[in-house]
């Protein structure tokens, strides 16, 4: 019977020969990761001299190769392997793989002892489904953060087929779209204009105007939250007989880095143009003076001159909301009453273009308020009743 052939990256049996009475050799077949078997030497000044030099070319040469995935390697090398090929390609922007390490934290404590073998389909979907009960956003995100780390153990021969596939479908529960009305738009006002006031006895600086103006921005332009803090003063034209703002970047957010601006926007969509309500325009000249003088040129600096994050304001806002009754508004609930109002008015491909959306059907499902009410069609339908 034929001699089996050795495994990828190992070695055959250690031969020594003595070639003078100084020089020994070492030699061992080893077979590479391109499949073909070759002799590897190494030469000492004695037999066990000469046998280490070969044992640490042999493990050079395996490392070199990289480190093979097999059924037997747990998740979580797997995932580390993952993170590091993701990070070495540079094909996402480092918040994206901030976002895919943190999925992959939130997976390892049920998931990371397991070996890729042991990854069967009724595992993974037990674990998913208990994890969506409570929540199905994690779930999902998770699920697809685990999907491509399999695949990536199908690619290196350490499964057959990805067991992510055959997983139940997680399904997240439509949320309602809600908008702002006008008395809802006064209670908001009002809210801010309360939380801004002086508090007598209270230590601590005075709250700033800044959580008033960047949500009348929010209602001006329906852009999203980091995308108003991004803007510089070099986005305005104010000067022209329409007055404009561009959306060119957004605030983002690195582990190690802190935040800072980010020189595009979420999506190609999202660079844009938008022409300016006239409510807005004031607050916008006081922003622009005051720009002039910082070294960012942010319209939103933060006290210390920096860029004003997202949470910043969001903390801010959930401090002059709180026993109001508004705590369902979010900034993106401004977003949404933008894309409701212009989608009743001047439909959704306006309301599309003026959020930065590629696609209509987002624009649609997630950020238009559906009428609780049928348009009246009475009259229309009066006609159905001939002949009764």
């Amino acid at each position: 019977m034929a001699r089996p052939p050795l495994p990828i990256g190992t070695w055959g049996k250690i031969r020594r020969k003595q070639l003078s009475s100084t020089k020994w050799q070492a030699r061992a077949r080893f077979r590479d990761y391109d499949g073909v078997t070759r002799d590897v030497e190494a030469w000492g000044a004695t037999g066990a001299a000469a046998e280490r030099a070969l044992l640490e070319a042999l493990s050079k040469r395996t490392t070199s190769q990289g480190e093979d995935i097999t059924s037997d390697t747990r998740i979580s090398r797997l995932a580390d392997l993952w993170l590091d090929e993701l990070t070495a390609e540079e094909r996402l922007a480092p918040q994206s793989i901030d976002s895919y390490r943190s999925y992959v934290r939130s997976v390892l404590p049920a998931l990371g002892g397991l070996r890729i073998r042991e990854c069967v389909v009724s595992r993974l979907d037990r674990f998913f489904k208990t994890t969506a009960a409570t929540h199905p956003t994690k779930a999902k995100k998770a699920k697809g953060v685990v999907g491509q780390m399999l695949a990536m153990a199908v690619r290196h021969g350490a499964l057959p087929t990805n067991p992510i596939r055959e997983v139940g479908r997680i399904r997240k529960p439509r949320r309602q779209v809600r908008a702002l009305s006008v008395d809802h738009l006064t209670h908001v006002r009002t809210a801010i204009r309360q939380w801004q006031a002086p508090k007598a006895g209270k230590p601590g600086p005075r709250h700033s105007n800044d959580l008033a103006e960047v949500i009348d921005v929010l209602l001006a332009t329906g852009a999203r939250i980091g995308e108003v803090l991004a803007l510089r003063a070099t986005d305005l034209d104010l000067e022209a007989e329409r007055p404009t703002l561009t959306f060119s970047g957004t605030i983002v957010y690195v582990t190690g880095k802190g935040y800072f601006r980010q020189a595009w926007t979420k999506s190609h969509a999202g660079y844009r143009t938008v022409t300016l309500p006239r409510f807005v325009i004031e607050a916008l000249r006081r922003r622009l003076a005051a720009a002039t003088h910082a070294t960012t040129g942010a319209l939103f600096p933060s006290r210390k001159g920096t860029w004003l994050s997202p949470a910043n304001v969001r903390r801010q806002w959930r401090q002059a909301r709180k026993d109001t009754g508004l705590e369902w508004v979010t900034p993106h609930t401004f977003r949404k009453t933008v894309a409701t109002l212009i989608d009743r008015e001047s439909g959704t491909k306006a309301a599309a273009g003026q959020l930065g959306h590629a696609s209509e059907e987002i624009t649609n499902t997630y950020y238009i308020e559906k009428p609780q009410m049928a348009p009246d069609s009475s009259e229309l339908l009066e006609t159905l009743g001939v002949g009764r």
